[in-house]
């Protein structure tokens, strides 16, 4: 018997992460978490992780360095970091997307990593 469980989460009611972000649903190979507001300054220290990201921006604006290239992303584009590629953000103007990680970032420490 296939697993038949629905998860629904409201984002005004859900945990935040070290950084500020919001998780939403959850499931066994797939997270989505959610930036809002997130406000310009200098990129934070360039850092790899043990999963997979993809993202769509919702508004504003921010640059995506990795591997020695520069992405600027703006309301409607979307992205992808690969598993383990070392990158960071700069945030260009007030930005809020949403993000999908696989495996679940949130597990098993994997955010800290």
């Amino acid at each position: 018997m296939s697993d038949t469980t629905i998860i629904k989460v409201d984002s005004h009611y859900s945990p935040q992460g070290a950084d500020g972000e919001k998780y939403l649903a959850s499931g066994k190979h797939v997270a989505m978490r959610m930036w809002e507001n997130e406000q310009p300054g200098e990129p934070k220290a360039p850092s790899s992780r043990s999963y997979e990201t993809v993202g769509y921006v919702l508004s504003g604006r921010a640059e995506l360095h990795l591997a020695g290239q520069t992405v600027l992303l703006e309301p409607g584009n979307s992205w992808v970091v690969p598993q383990g590629a070392e990158h960071t953000y700069k945030i260009l103007e007030s930005f809020s997307a949403v993000e999908a990680t696989s495996p679940p970032s949130q597990v098993h420490g994997r955010e800290e990593k």
